[in-house]
């Protein structure tokens, strides 16, 4: 078979399956057809190259309307068919600018007159093809009435590409626009497989409902003929209309609202893809635009946009309205400074605007006035918003949802395009329903999760960057998924003797309720942490409290106390992947090989520490599972980037962090949220740390006082002495008196601040008092709170203690 044959053969093999051959003509910006395809030739005559090149308009001749005795009535209810040829005209003289269709009588030659269904879509992008014009035969619609049922036919353009059209590249990137349920892969595949083939002949189609397409059925032939001569006769002898073709006026107009129900129903399908609210705005400013109206302007409640909850009640002429989205088929970029997107702005009272959202209803305005145009232009200041609305067709529609107005969309329709009428007002309405609900869907899921966002953020811990001998930096990532609010958290908490505690958590889940257990988890692991509890017992604790809370949730959690002047971690686990350390001396990272440990929530399993000798300049990395775990991975290779990664030499902690963030957050299949905290261990030299046993003497009072001045003399920090020699005064005073037996030790750290301590045997901690003038008690502590930059107080094995820092002096 040769390569007309085949063609021949496809077009009657379509036929024969119910899909009709298409012209394919595209006309530049001069008029002039630029593209002309086989289906063109037969339809209208004329060849490829007696075609290219010349206007449009003398190649689609349009005749009027249609004789009679084919397909009109004289009665006219098939009036609006009369005016669909002339549309054609407008379209290949350039006066439309949105996507068209209806029914024409061309005059081709040798054929007399043709009936032809067509479709227009103007083509928008740097190139010269400017419309799109799709033509098929009415004729080869019709099929013997013995093989046809009564009713109605839709007809759907395929569109066929070729590597002969210069602008099968940009239109084929058009693709998605004009054919809904088409990816841009699917548009990718079908042009590149066309390309590969390299011959012109055969065509590569997609079958698909369009944007537009000629609000009419197509009636059997017979039938219709029968009904029209009845009707005539009735006329002429002065009877009343047939039910025959009553009957014809019911079918049309059940072939209209079927029309509207198959347009809500792809709508319906087209929005609410995702819970993501701009998402969801972008969907439905698209949906309606072409088909439906030429331009779509929505706007939303303030509060909406924000994720913020708004009164009950109407709105009124304060209600601030956010520009959410424009869309429109007008040249690009007319409506973008009139009307920019995310502009906020009231309406008056005496616009439809407000009369739609005040009543809730639809408001239609058949044509906008010059009048109307100017009070509406008023509201935009030093912006003449007329030229893009004057004349135009306008429906406005609430977007509400459960009675409440969430915002509005205004329709518009271009002057040439037929107007908006009470069908539209029914559909727009209907239209907006939906998307009103779906609107209402992800304003509450943004909601809810702004609401965990604000929760989740209000527990993550604002730690300092330096702690005593050590170095911190943090990082958290949301999850990527719906509920990506999560259970992670990180947080470190001072302890006695200059130590750090250091602790990342995990609660199994996502969403508001595990970030609350989250949260109370959290709050738990500070306060046993502020007992010094050691880490086996902490997590021991901590996994009773949780079965305390029931038992719907499991947390893992790593608990690292830090002791920068014994040079060492002590560490314990509960179901948590093991921390990195990174050596300072050679720059190797190892996984810590720790004892597991079930996670918190399962009960009854016993918790282990271990001890790692440390050394000044090592790094600790902890982290969540979230980050080196993959969907279809193995977690080794995560942990495997995360030892690499780490060991990676930085300028500093932040781009330390950085570093593994991207190692790891580029990888993708990530779904979870992130916590990584990381620890330079820098340690305290033992010539910053002074230590003293003092009995339990009144008079080593004195003695305290003697040797902390000393201390500080010799570390340069004179100007400390006297504000320290009293506190420290305060401080052995008050353990003197209460201590059971044990000598009391005094011990000074200097490091970014100077740390004084003060241990005792007795369990009791003190409390700050309001001493009046006659008590002999209660003001000591109350000296020790004016003058240090920080104090307080906590328990250890043995009993408390006392702690005060004083800011070191500038050199």
């Amino acid at each position: 078979m040769d390569r007309g044959t085949e063609r021949d053969g496809a077009a009657t093999e379509s036929a024969a399956s119910g899909r009709i051959p298409l012209a394919v003509v595209v006309v530049d910006r001069e008029g002039l057809v630029s593209h002309w395809s086989t289906g063109a030739r037969r339809l209208f005559g004329a060849s490829k190259e007696e075609a290219l090149g010349r206007p449009a308009v003398d190649l689609l001749p349009v005749s009027g309307a249609l004789p009679e005795d084919d397909d009109i009535s004289p009665y006219g209810a098939y009036s609006a068919y009369d005016g669909l040829g002339h549309d054609l005209e407008t379209s290949l003289d350039g006066r439309l600018y949105y996507p068209a269709a209806g029914r024409a009588r061309l005059t081709v030659p040798d054929r007399d007159r043709v009936d032809v269904l067509w479709w227009a879509y103007p083509l928008v992008g740097p190139g010269p093809e400017r419309l799109l014009v799709l033509g098929a035969d009415v004729g080869r619609l019709r099929q013997d009435d013995r093989d046809e049922d009564p009713g109605f036919e839709r007809v759907a353009p395929a569109f066929a590409l070729h590597t002969d059209f210069p602008g099968a590249t940009e239109l084929a990137g058009k693709l998605p626009e004009i054919l809904p349920s088409m990816s841009v892969e699917e548009s990718a595949r079908i042009v590149g497989q066309i390309l590969e083939l390299g011959y012109p002949v055969l065509e590569f189609s997609q079958n698909d409902r369009v944007p537009v397409t000629p609000d009419w059925g197509v009636p059997r032939r017979v039938e219709r003929r029968a009904r029209r001569e009845r009707a005539a006769r009735a006329a002429a002898e002065g009877l009343p209309l047939p039910q025959e073709y009553a009957d014809e006026a019911e079918d049309l107009e059940y072939a209209a609202v079927r029309e509207r129900l198959e347009f809500l129903n792809e709508v319906s399908g087209r929005i609410g893809t995702s819970l993501d609210l701009a998402r969801t705005i972008i969907e439905v400013s698209k949906a309606v635009v072409p088909r439906f109206t030429d331009v779509a302007g929505t706007y939303l409640r303030e509060q909406v946009v924000a994720g913020e909850g708004f009164p009950d009640g109407v709105p009124d002429t304060t209600t601030m309205w956010h520009r959410v989205a424009v869309e429109h088929t007008d040249e690009p970029g007319r409506w973008d400074d009139v009307v920019p997107v995310g502009e906020a702005m009231p309406f008056p009272a005496h616009t439809p605007f407000f009369q739609c959202m005040t009543s809730g209803e639809p408001v239609l305005v058949p044509r906008i006035s010059e009048q109307m145009g100017h009070a509406i232009a008023s509201q935009f200041e030093k912006r003449d918003i007329r030229p893009l609305i004057t004349g135009r067709s306008m429906l406005v529609v609430p977007l509400k949802a459960r009675n409440v107005v969430l915002g509005f969309m205004i329709l518009l329709r271009h002057p040439e395009r037929v107007e908006f009428n009470d069908m539209d007002r029914v559909t727009g309405a209907e239209l907006a329903a939906r998307a009103g609900l779906v609107l209402d869907n992800a304003r509450m899921y943004t909601y809810q999760e702004s609401v965990a966002e604000t929760l989740q953020d209000s527990m993550l811990p604002h730690i300092p960057p330096r702690m005593a001998g050590c170095d911190i930096a943090t990082r958290y990532l949301p999850g990527t998924l719906l509920g990506r609010v999560g259970g992670d958290w990180f947080d470190s908490v001072k302890l006695p003797g200059a130590r750090t505690a250091l602790v990342v958590g995990d609660v199994m889940g996502h969403g508001l309720n595990s970030a609350a257990m989250m949260g109370q988890l959290r709050t738990a692991v500070q306060t046993m942490a502020a007992l010094d509890l050691p880490p086996a017992q902490l997590l021991r604790n901590l996994d009773d409290l949780a079965q305390r809370l029931g038992d719907t949730y499991l947390a893992t959690c790593l608990y690292a106390v830090y002791d920068p002047i014994a040079s060492e971690l002590h560490i314990a686990n509960a179901g948590h992947i093991p921390p990195v350390l990174v050596r300072a001396d050679d720059g190797r990272s190892e996984l810590l090989d720790l004892p597991t440990g079930a996670p918190i929530g399962v009960g009854g399993v016993p918790f282990e520490a271990v001890r790692v000798r440390v050394d000044a300049g090592d790094r600790l990395v902890m982290c969540t599972d979230g980050l080196v775990e993959v969907r279809g991975e193995d977690i080794g290779v995560g942990l495997a980037t995360l030892c690499e990664s780490a060991a990676h030499p930085a300028a500093s902690m932040d781009d330390a962090c950085d570093t593994i963030i991207r190692s790891l957050n580029t990888r993708g299949g990530r779904k979870d949220d992130v916590a990584l905290l990381m620890a330079r261990l820098n340690g305290i030299e033992p010539d910053d740390v002074a230590e003293w046993r003092i009995a339990r003497d009144p008079e080593e009072v004195g003695r305290a006082r003697a040797v902390a001045r000393e201390q500080l003399h010799d570390w340069g920090l004179a100007k400390l002495a006297d504000t320290a020699e009293l506190l420290v005064s305060e401080l052995v005073t008050n353990a003197v008196r209460h201590s059971h037996g044990r000598p009391v030790e005094l011990r000074l750290v200097r490091g970014d601040t100077l740390l004084c301590e003060v241990d005792d045997d007795d369990h009791e901690l003190p409390t700050l008092l309001n001493a009046g003038p006659g008590d002999e008690a209660g003001r000591g502590l109350r000296v020790v709170s004016t003058l240090a930059r920080e104090w307080g107080t906590s328990h250890t094995s043995a009993g408390k203690t006392v702690w005060f820092e004083l800011t070191l002096p500038r050199r």
